[in-house]
């Protein structure tokens, strides 16, 4: 996005590339940007989606589309998505990620670059894997985590996702970087949680950043700063 386009543009529709920061929700970074539009830019009602969740705890990529662009959402999720996940081992939390406190301490000495190097490639292809409790999904007409959050663990049905490239980055106790291209609908919280269980240990996602969606990379998005500073700048209605 640059100067020269106009307010105009944004409701006939435009594909943003955002940068999300961490612990911001992807509601939050779409919310931003229709109270920046209508004050910046005088647009007093546009439509305004994400393609794609991105959780509060994880950064990096965020396609916002604008206008007409948000017919175009559907397409948009379907794409492949690139992450780069750390994971720890020796701790899972019922979260899967740092949300929750871990509730189970496991042995971790016993892991190394070898072994996790040879676990990744029993995730690499198509596979069924189980959400984890601590998502949106909904159950019984009620999001899972707030079934999670009251102490009721719903039972949530394993759902075919494919790893596409599975790569290690580093390893330094207790901590994998892994970078991974994985299919929609993939949750990398239970990629992490398993791992730790291929590893005859217990893991949990410890950071996440989303790198690329399809073609798109993250080099290419903008911070939410940059955003405003640029709209300023913009023609208006």
């Amino acid at each position: 996005m640059d100067s020269a386009c106009r307010a105009e543009d944004f409701l006939e529709g435009r594909a943003l590339l955002i940068n999300k920061p961490y612990s911001w929700s992807s509601f939050d970074v779409v919310n931003k940007i229709r109270i920046q539009f209508k004050k910046y830019l005088g647009i007093k009602k546009i439509k305004v989606g994400h393609a794609g969740t991105l959780d509060p705890l994880a950064s990096g990529l965020l396609i916002i589309c604008t206008g007409k662009a948000t017919k175009t959402i559907d397409q948009l999720m379907g794409m492949d998505k690139e992450y780069v996940a750390h994971i720890t081992f020796g701790a899972s939390t019922p979260s899967y990620d740092l949300e929750t406190e871990p509730d189970q301490h496991f042995e971790a000495e016993h892991i190394t670059t070898e072994g996790i190097q040879q676990a990744l490639k029993g995730f690499q292809g198509i596979q069924m894997q189980a959400p984890p409790v601590f998502s949106a999904i909904k159950k019984d007409g009620q999001r899972a985590y707030e079934q999670a959050r009251k102490g009721k663990i719903p039972e949530l049905e394993k759902r075919e996702v494919e790893f596409k490239e599975l790569e290690l980055l580093h390893y330094e106790a207790p901590t994998a970087v892994v970078r991974g291209v994985c299919s929609k609908g993939t949750y990398i919280r239970s990629f992490a949680h398993d791992m730790g269980i291929a590893l005859n240990s217990g893991a949990h996602l410890s950071a996440l950043e989303r790198t690329a969606i399809g073609p798109l990379k993250i080099t290419e998005a903008m911070s939410m700063e940059q955003f405003e500073k640029l709209l300023p700048t913009i023609q208006t209605i």
